[in-house]
């Protein structure tokens, strides 16, 4: 299985400060569309396909594989992605919290398999790495911060 988290303080220090509420709004549109905050590339195709009060659905190609995502949110907290197709199985989660100072965090966190490879085998293995890399999902997670702010200040938020 693949294990990885990352945590960002939202607000550091020389950047455009974000309320709560402003983050917030920023994780919905990247779970509508991840095209516009992850970083350029990765993401080339983003399709909202089934909407309800709990849920959405999307299809999407990311690093070049199609997959479908069932993602659920908890109000002005947390996005789940459940990956329902693709070669990941699992969930990938973005929360917002608090730390014992009172700053606002952005986290990341999964905790995946790959369908038809042996657990904890060669191909998992280079996903963990991956993961964990400067590449990985705290790039994700400071691309995401970065086009909040930019639209922000683009008057979109």
């Amino acid at each position: 299985m693949i294990y990885s988290t990352a945590t960002v303080p939202v607000n550091p220090e020389g950047e455009t400060r974000l309320t709560r509420a402003q983050v917030w709004t920023g994780l919905e549109l990247k779970a509508r569309d991840a095209r516009e905050f992850l970083p350029p590339g990765l993401c080339t195709r983003c399709d909202i396909v089934e909407e309800s009060t709990t849920h959405i659905v999307r299809e999407a190609t990311i690093v070049n594989q199609d997959l479908r995502e069932i993602i659920t949110f908890e109000s002005g907290s947390k996005v789940t992605f459940f990956q329902a197709t693709g070669p990941r199985e699992g969930a990938i989660v973005n929360e917002l919290f608090e730390d014992e100072g009172g700053a606002l965090q952005l986290r990341f966190y999964c905790y995946l398999g790959l369908r038809g490879k042996m657990p904890n085998g060669p191909e998992e293995q280079a996903e963990q790495a991956q993961f964990d890399g400067d590449k990985g999902y705290k790039a994700a997670l400071l691309s995401t911060l970065k086009r909040t702010r930019e639209l922000l200040a683009e008057g979109r938020l």
